[in-house]
């Protein structure tokens, strides 16, 4: 990985100009905040969104698998890796699916969180020792998870403006990043407070306040159904 980054590195540095993606006006730090109600709720939506995989995936369910339950780390990573390549494949479908259900946007994007968080919250009453129903709940959220993830991707360029996307998606993506960082850092606190099961009951937390913060969108029937063809 290491040898294929400096690759990137030497190739963005010959290849690339200068000023690729340089603005005009250095825009002011209050400017990076969208000015669109819609941006900003949907970037919150978003980074509770990821916050609720990160705080289960990243340090909590690797160490548990491991430490619990005796996985080598062969099997750990290759559990991870089937997650992450399903949950890209089924990104590639999701448009085809989301597609067919019409509707206010605003109602599909709680209904789809609020499914994901009913999930969650299955997985946190689930005992622990049933460790293979565990991992099949688990493939299940990513399924749910790409889903949402997907209608969140489409419904950024949809409210975007058109004067402002790139200020708009990027401020949009800074909260993905940030809902990942903050996931991160509560997977690593919470699993060696209080385990596993505290994760899932947080992830479920998140999506529900995703869910919740996704009713303050904007009515809109235009934005569902044939518009994600």
């Amino acid at each position: 990985m290491a040898l294929m980054l400096c690759v990137v590195l030497m190739l963005s540095l010959w290849r690339l100009k200068a000023d690729l993606g340089r603005q005009k006006r250095k825009p002011k730090f209050s400017e990076i905040f969208s000015k669109s109600r819609a941006i900003n709720v949907l970037s919150a939506a978003r980074l509770c969104l990821f916050a609720s995989r990160d705080v289960w995936f990243v340090v909590a369910l690797p160490v548990f698998l491991y430490d619990q339950h005796g996985w080598t780390h062969w099997t750990v990573g290759g559990l991870l890796a089937v997650w992450i390549i399903g949950y890209g494949g089924v990104q590639t479908q999701a448009p085809k699916l989301t597609r067919l259900i019409k509707g206010d946007a605003r109602v599909l994007t709680a209904s789809w969180a609020a499914a994901l968080a009913v999930l969650a919250i299955a997985l946190a009453l689930l005992p622990l020792a049933q460790v293979g129903w565990l991992v099949v709940g688990l493939l299940a959220f990513g399924v749910l998870f790409a889903i949402n993830s997907s209608w969140h991707s489409y419904l950024i360029v949809h409210y975007a403006r058109a004067d402002g996307v790139s200020m708009d998606v990027g401020f949009y993506y800074m909260a993905n990043a940030m809902g990942r960082l903050i996931g991160t850092l509560l997977s690593g606190w919470l699993y060696m407070a209080y385990g596993l099961s505290a994760c899932l009951w947080f992830a479920a937390a998140l999506v529900a306040a995703s869910a919740i913060m996704a009713l303050a969108l904007p009515a809109d029937n235009s934005s569902a159904g044939s518009s994600l063809a």
